[in-house]
C-alpha cells in the first residue's frame, strides 16, 4: 500500500447522492494476536451462526442423502465466493462507518431508486421458512415421535407461537449486536460440537471420506443410471473414461440452487456483515454508534451519515491492522465454521438417513427433512438408551439451529431497513434525532413479525415449508450475484485509492457475481421456461 504525499494527506470526499461524510481519525486498535483474541471475535461468528441455518440442517442433508458427498464442491465455490463478498462489504464499513447498502444509495441513480431495487432483491427475506420446520422438531420432542399428517394442526399452531417468542432475546442487552453475538456463539459451538462428537463416535470412516473428499470433487453432477435411479457422476472422469459427456439431470436443479444459496450466508444476508462490523465498533464504526436494544440502550446512538479518515501515515498504519481483523475474521472463523456447518449435518444424514422411517415417505410430510437425521439416529443406533438420548439431543440441536435462524431473519430485516431509511431518506436525516434510532428499528421489527404470521399462514395453507426454503434460496442467488458487482463499483468509486480492492478481491467479486447469477439463470431455464412455453402456447 503506497503512502500518500503530504499534500494528499486529507480525507477523500467524492461527490455522492447522500450528504458528505464526516471526518475523524481512524480509531486505534491492538494488533491481531492470541492475547487479544476477544477483540476480533465478533462479526464472523455472528455471520457463521446466521449461515448455520435451514440450508445446513435441511437442504444439505437432503443433498447428501441423495448423492453422497459428491456435490459438496458446490459449497467450496459458494463459500470462497462469499469470502470475497464479505471482506469487501467489511472494507467499506471499516473505511466509512456505514453499511454497504448506504454505499449503494450514494451511487447513481440515488437513494429512492436503490431503495426500490433493494426491496425487490429482498423478496426472499419476506418468506419465513424456519419456523414451521422448527415447530415440527418441538412437536416431535413433545410427542416423542415424528408428527404425522394428522398432527399438522399442532405443528402449525406451534409455528405461530415460535414466531412470536424468537424475537424476545433482542429486546434487552444494550446493543442489539452484543445479544446476537452471545446467541450465535452458543449456537455455533453447541451445534458443531455435538455434530463433531456424534460424527467421530458414530459415523464410519468411509462416510467421512465421502463428505470431506466431496469438497474437492469439482465437476461432479447429478445424473440418472440405467435404471433411472439418481446418482452423481464426475464430468471429467466420465469424459476421460468414455470420451463423451454424461447427461446432467436437471429435475432437482432448484434443490441444487438452494444448496449453493444456503452454503455460507446467501442473498442479502451477506451485505449485513458491514452492519455488524460497524456495531462491533471496528474501524470507523467506532465513531458512528450502533443500534440500541429496546430496554437498556438509552445512552447508545447512531449517526445518520458515516465518517471517513484523513489519509495520514498513522491512519493508514491503523487501517492495515483493522484490515487484518477482517481477514482473520473471515478466514479463521467464518470459512471453517461454514465448511463444518455444511459438512457435519450432511455427514450425519449420510450415515443415518436411510434408517429413518420418514425417509421413504418424506414427500408426504412437509417437515420430514427436519426430523430425518434425528429419527435415523434413533433407529440406526443399536444401544436403546444411547439411541433415545441422541434422538432427543439431535432434536434439541435442531431447535438450536432453526429457532435462532428465524430470529436472524427477523432481525436482519429490521436492521437492513433501519439503516436504509435512517441514512437514505431526508426525513429521517433532518427530522429524527440520532438517539431515536431504536424507535425505527423496533417499529420495523414488529411490522415484519406481523408479516411473517401472514406469510406463514399463506404457505402453510397453499404451499409448504420445503417450498419456502427452495424459493428463498434461489431468490437469494439473484440478490447475491447481482449485488456483488455493485459492491465492487462502490468500493472503487467511493474509497480512496490506497483503500480500494486490488485485482484479486476484484476478480473474486466478479466470480461471485457470475457464479450466482449463472446458477439462478440455470434454475430459471430448467424450472420456469417450460411453464412459460405452455402459457404462450409454444
Amino acid at each position: 500500500m503506497r503512502e500518500p504525499s503530504p499534500a494528499a494527506a486529507a480525507a477523500y470526499l467524492p461527490d455522492s447522492r447522500l450528504p458528505t461524510w464526516g471526518v475523524a481519525d481512524l480509531p486505534n486498535t491492538s494488533p491481531v494476536g492470541l492475547r487479544n483474541w476477544r477483540s476480533y471475535l465478533g462479526p464472523g461468528i455472528v455471520m457463521c451462526g446466521i449461515a448455520l441455518a435451514g440450508g445446513e440442517w435441511l437442504v444439505g442433508p437432503d443433498i447428501t442423502a441423495r448423492y453422497g458427498g459428491g456435490l459438496m464442491w458446490i459449497c467450496t465455490i459458494a463459500i470462497v465466493c462469499q469470502v470475497f463478498y464479505n471482506a469487501e462489504v467489511g472494507r467499506y464499513a471499516l473505511a466509512t462507518g456505514e453499511p454497504i447498502l448506504t454505499g449503494f444509495m450514494r451511487a447513481w441513480p440515488g437513494p429512492t431508486a436503490w431503495i426500490c431495487l433493494i426491496l425487490a432483491l429482498s423478496v426472499g427475506s419476506f418468506i419465513p421458512a424456519m419456523s414451521t420446520n422448527a415447530a415440527s422438531i418441538v412437536v416431535a420432542a413433545w410427542l416423542d415421535r415424528p408428527p404425522l399428517a394428522a398432527d399438522a394442526w399442532l405443528v402449525k399452531l406451534t409455528a405461530y407461537v415460535l414466531l412470536g417468542i424468537v424475537t424476545l432475546p433482542i429486546l434487552t442487552g444494550g446493543k442489539v449486536y452484543n445479544t446476537l453475538q452471545v446467541i450465535f456463539t452458543v449456537k455455533v459451538v453447541g451445534v458443531l460440537g455435538f455434530c463433531t462428537l456424534v460424527g467421530l463416535t458414530c459415523v464410519s470412516a468411509e462416510n467421512w471420506m465421502k463428505i470431506m473428499g466431496g469438497f474437492l470433487k469439482f465437476g461432479t453432477v447429478p445424473t440418472k443410471d440405467a435404471l433411472g435411479n439418481e446418482t452423481a457422476v464426475n464430468l471429467f472422469v466420465h469424459w476421460f473414461r468414455t470420451g463423451s459427456w454424461p447427461t446432467v439431470s436437471l429435475e432437482n436443479i432448484a434443490l441444487l440452487g438452494a444448496f449453493a444459496g444456503y452454503a455460507g450466508g446467501g442473498g442479502m444476508s451477506n451485505s449485513t456483515y458491514g452492519n455488524y462490523v460497524r456495531d462491533k465498533g471496528w474501524g470507523m464504526g467506532g465513531c458512528v454508534g450502533a443500534i440500541p436494544s429496546l430496554v437498556g440502550g438509552r445512552s447508545i446512538t447512531l449517526s445518520h451519515i458515516g465518517k471517513v479518515f484523513p489519509l495520514t501515515a498513522e491512519n493508514l498504519r491503523r487501517w492495515r491492522v483493522w484490515w487484518t481483523y477482517i481477514l482473520c475474521d473471515q478466514c479463521f472463523i467464518w470459512v471453517p465454521g461454514c465448511i463444518m456447518g455444511m459438512a457435519l449435518p450432511g455427514l450425519l444424514s449420510l450415515q443415518f438417513a436411510a434408517h429413518s422411517t420418514l425417509y421413504a415417505h418424506k414427500a408426504d410430510l412437509d417437515w420430514a427433512q427436519a426430523l430425518i437425521t434425528a429419527d435415523g439416529i434413533r433407529h440406526g443406533i443399536t444401544t436403546p438408551a444411547l439411541a433415545e438420548f441422541l434422538w432427543l439431543a439431535t432434536l434439541v440441536v435442531g431447535m438450536l439451529v432453526l429457532l435462532p435462524s428465524q430470529l436472524a431473519v427477523v432481525e436482519e430485516f429490521a436492521r437492513r431497513w433501519t439503516d436504509i431509511l435512517w441514512s437514505g431518506t431526508r426525513f429521517m436525516r433532518e427530522r429524527v434525532p440520532k438517539d431515536h434510532i431504536k424507535t425505527l428499528y423496533y417499529g420495523l421489527l414488529f411490522f415484519y413479525l406481523g408479516w411473517t404470521y401472514f406469510c406463514a399462514w399463506l404457505f402453510n395453507t397453499y404451499g409448504s415449508p420445503k417450498l419456502m426454503a427452495l424459493v428463498i434460496a434461489n431468490l437469494n442467488n439473484v440478490a447475491l450475484g447481482g449485488t456483488a458487482f455493485v459492491v465492487l463499483y462502490v468500493n472503487r468509486r467511493f474509497l480512496p485509492p490506497p483503500l480500494r480492492p486490488g485485482w484479486l478481491p476484484s476478480l473474486g467479486l466478479v466470480a461471485c457475481g457470475v457464479f450466482y447469477l449463472g446458477l439462478a439463470a440455470l434454475v430459471f431455464v430448467a424450472k420456469q421456461w417450460p411453464v412459460l412455453k405452455g402459457l404462450i402456447g409454444l
